[in-house]
């Protein structure tokens, strides 16, 4: 994830304003304490992270199938069956609450 994510997430989230500071750090500044925002901003990030390393796993699913094809091993049947299941569980985690 790039900072140009980091920083298009923090606005969907609802954080309107960035105020540069003299110690070179960007600090996010309105007139309160958004925790409900900031409680989107994190849901977003985590959503971006989980999706992330779900495709992580397809891929290595679709690799392991690629091997299998040109093998038969059983080793990499079993394989992307597993990276299937964990791209699975790791999607599912976001849909539970």
């Amino acid at each position: 994830m790039t900072r140009d994510d980091i920083i298009r997430m923090a606005r969907e989230a609802g954080f309107n304003q960035i105020l540069a500071t003299n110690t070179g750090a960007d600090v996010w500044i309105d007139d309160g304490f958004y925790v409900e925002e900031m409680e989107r901003f994190a849901a977003l990030v985590a959503a971006a992270e989980r999706e992330a390393c779900a495709e992580m796993c397809e891929r290595r699913k679709s690799l392991y199938w690629m091997e299998f094809d040109k093998t038969g091993s059983d080793a990499d049947r079993a394989a992307a069956i597993a990276s299937e299941e964990c791209s699975d569980a790791i999607r599912a985690r976001g849909e539970s609450k």
